[in-house]
C-alpha cells in the first residue's frame, strides 16, 4: 500500500508541475485531463500526509514510552498512543477504499431505460411508477431529468421510457439500479382481489459525450424521418417530425418522435444512440462487463429480479445484498438513499476482497 502511494504523490507533482506549464494547458483538453486527475489524486495525496503525520507521532510516542519512568506519564502516553492507533486503523481503512479503481463513467450523466416485463398492463403500471421513483430522486439531489423517449398506455403507464439525468456523479449513484424490478400487489384491474407478480426491466447507462465516441454519420448513420402516432398535439399525424436512426455497423435502431421539431427528437435519438454505443464499446473493452447490459434487463421474466416491491407487506428487498426496507411508499417516492448506501458499501467490500492493496 505505501508503494502505491508514494507512486501517487510522484504522479500529483507531476500533474502540479504540468498545470503550471504554459505549454501543457494552452490546450483545452489537456488542461481539462489534467485538472480532472488532480481532482481524483488530491485526496489521496492528502490522506498519505495524514498517513506520515500519524506514524511519526505514533513512532515519537513510543519513544517517549520507553524513556519515561514516572507511572503517571507512562499512563498518558500510553492513553495517547492507543488513540493515534485507533486513527491509523480507521486511516488505512479509509486509504483502501480511495485505493479501489474508479469507475471511468462515474462521475457521467445517465440515460435509464424502463421496459414492462412480464405483467401486461400491470407491469406498464409499475414502470410509470418506477419512472416516477427516479425522477423524485433526482429532484432530491437538485438533479436535471429529460424525456428522450415513451410508449405510454391507456392506462398511464409506460411498455417503455427512455430518459436522461444530469448531475454530478449520477452514475455513480444509480449504476446499481440496473436489472429486473418485481412488484407484488393486487392490480387495479383484479377483480378477485389475488396478488399478482409483475416484472419491469430497468438499464443504466453511462451518457456518452461526442469526445467519447467518433461517429461518421454520413457513412455509419441511416436516418429516416416519418409522422408521429399516438396522442400528441395538433402535429400528430401531420408532419414528418419523428426520426428513426440505424446505426449500419452495429444495427442499433433508435427512435423518437416526443417533440413536434424534427431537430429536437433527432437530438434526443442521436443520445439514446451514443449512450447504447458507449456500452457495446465498454463491453468490448473489458471483459467482465461483456454482458453488462443484458445481465441488467435479462428476459424481463419475474424470477431474475434485482427488487422486490411488496405491497401487502410494505416492503421493498434488494436481493443482492439481502437488504430489506419496509418503507415501500417513501421508497418509490424517491428516498433511496439506504439502498444505494448499502449497495455501495457492498460494492466496495467486494472490490477490496480481489484488490492486492
Amino acid at each position: 500500500m505505501l508503494d502505491k502511494l508514494k507512486d501517487i504523490q510522484n504522479r500529483f507533482l507531476d500533474v502540479e508541475k504540468s498545470l503550471s506549464d504554459p505549454d501543457e494547458i494552452s490546450n483545452p483538453q489537456r488542461l481539462q485531463e489534467l485538472s480532472k486527475l488532480h481532482a481524483e489524486l488530491s485526496p489521496i495525496v492528502s490522506a498519505y500526509k495524514d498517513y506520515q503525520q500519524l506514524e511519526s507521532a505514533i513512532e515519537e510516542t513510543e519513544s517517549l514510552l520507553s524513556e519515561e519512568s514516572d507511572a503517571d506519564m507512562v499512563e498518558l502516553a500510553q492513553e495517547e498512543l492507543d488513540d493515534l492507533k485507533n486513527q491509523m486503523t480507521d486511516l488505512n481503512e479509509s486509504i483502501k477504499l480511495l485505493l479501489i479503481p474508479k469507475d471511468p463513467n462515474d462521475e457521467k450523466n445517465v440515460i435509464i431505460e424502463i421496459r414492462a416485463g412480464t405483467g401486461g398492463e400491470e407491469a406498464s403500471l409499475f414502470s410509470a411508477e418506477i419512472f416516477r421513483m427516479y425522477t423524485r430522486y433526482a429532484e432530491r439531489r437538485n438533479w436535471k431529468v429529460e424525456m428522450l423517449s415513451a410508449n405510454a398506455t391507456g392506462l398511464k403507464g409506460f411498455k417503455e421510457v427512455v430518459f436522461s439525468i444530469e448531475g454530478k456523479a449520477a452514475f455513480s449513484l444509480l449504476k446499481y439500479e440496473g436489472g429486473i424490478h418485481r412488484v407484488q400487489r393486487i392490480p387495479t384491474t383484479e377483480t378477485s382481489g389475488r396478488i399478482h407478480t409483475s416484472a419491469v426491466t430497468v438499464a443504466v447507462l453511462p451518457e456518452a459525450e461526442e469526445l467519447d465516441l467518433a461517429i461518421d454519420e454520413a457513412t455509419e448513420l441511416r436516418i429516416d424521418t416519418y409522422r408521429s402516432s399516438g396522442p400528441g398535439g395538433q402535429s400528430v399525424n401531420t408532419t414528418d417530425s419523428a426520426i428513426r436512426i440505424t446505426h449500419l455497423p452495429t444495427g442499433l435502431i433508435v427512435t423518437c418522435q416526443d417533440e413536434k421539431s424534427q431537430h429536437k427528437n433527432r437530438s434526443k435519438a442521436m443520445k439514446i444512440l451514443r449512450a447504447r454505443l458507449q456500452e457495446l464499446k465498454q463491453a468490448e473493452l473489458d471483459s467482465e462487463r461483456s454482458e453488462t447490459r443484458r445481465s441488467m434487463v435479462g428476459s424481463g421474466d419475474r424470477s431474475e429480479k434485482i427488487r422486490t416491491y411488496n405491497f401487502p407487506q410494505s416492503r421493498v428487498t434488494d436481493h443482492r445484498i439481502q437488504f430489506s426496507s419496509y418503507q415501500l411508499e417513501s421508497v418509490l417516492d424517491g428516498d433511496l438513499e439506504e439502498f444505494i448506501e448499502q449497495l455501495t458499501t457492498a460494492d466496495q467490500a467486494e472490490k477490496l476482497k480481489n484488490e492486492s492493496i
